[in-house]
């Protein structure tokens, strides 16, 4: 039997996305049945999704609005779909993030998620988050498309070596995600840095920290905390952080020794082989 438990479009972007999906449906005289047919999925996906019990996909969306013709609805929606997984805390950031044009980060225990592989974020959201896990990782995998738009943000990311060998899902997710952090390598506008052991103490033993830029807003400072994350656009913070990042970038491997190391973790301790240069 079809699902027919009604929603209150205005109780959140996924409810929304379901009445518009249950609208648009029955205006096309479709059940769920023959709408999933023509998606290629089963009618009980599309009654979960239209419930607000499932999480649509971009591809689900993208063939919904072929399916319906609209125009490209549900493709623009996913977005804010997608978006709304994220911890409500989180959301400012994620929101300040996609808008920057300069992103300077350091991480110190982890791959920044712009550059985390989907098996990589899965292992490390799914520590806390057992139960929302595929929307998560899919969240965050959203927040990567804006390194995929005409104009990308420059995206500079110092890691602590650290990162390197804390294993992190296995050896065949460590070894991929090295992998996928060398595939940046030659990037126009991504740059991935290496801090080594051997810098010893530098200026970000407080931890990892974001420095974001704009081309008309004011600068921000991003910082985790357990639990939640610290923003501000104080000058005097700004200005003690970016002096505090250049000379982490002074202190860090350069591009080609960052990249040097990373491969040697690569085959060194998880047994992968780092593809060849295109020469």
């Amino acid at each position: 039997m079809a699902n027919i438990r009604n929603l209150d479009p205005s109780a959140s972007p996924l409810d929304y996305y379901g009445s518009e999906l249950r609208r648009l449906r029955e205006e096309a005289k479709l059940s769920q049945d023959q709408l999933g047919g023509i998606l290629f999925c089963t009618g009980s996906l599309v009654g979960q999704v239209e419930t607000a019990k499932k999480l649509p996909t971009r591809q689900f969306s993208e063939r919904l609005d072929a399916a319906l013709m609209t125009g490209g609805l549900f493709t623009r929606l996913i977005g804010l779909v997608l978006k709304s997984q994220l911890p409500n805390w989180f959301q400012p950031y994620a929101e300040m993030e996609a808008k920057a044009t300069y992103i300077s980060t350091y991480q110190a225990q982890l791959v920044y998620g712009l550059l985390q592989t989907p098996a990589y974020a899965r292992a490390v959201l799914g520590v806390e988050n057992p139960d929302r896990l595929e929307e998560m990782v899919a969240a965050r995998m959203e927040r990567q498309r804006i390194l995929e738009r005409e104009n990308p943000p420059v995206l500079c990311v110092i890691l602590d070596e650290a990162v390197l060998y804390r294993e992190i899902g296995g050896a065949e997710v460590m070894g991929s995600q090295l992998a996928h952090l060398l595939s940046f390598r030659d990037h126009p506008w991504i740059q991935v840095q290496v801090l080594p052991y051997a810098a010893g103490q530098h200026s970000a033993m407080m931890g990892s920290f974001t420095l974001l830029r704009f081309d008309d807003d004011p600068d921000v400072f991003y910082a985790p905390v357990y639990g939640g994350g610290h923003m501000t656009a104080n000058p005097q913070v700004i200005r003690e952080r970016f002096v505090s990042y250049a000379r982490l970038q002074a202190t860090a491997l350069s591009r080609e020794d960052s990249a040097a190391l990373i491969a040697r973790a690569m085959e060194e301790r998880y047994g992968h082989q780092p593809e060849p240069e295109v020469a």
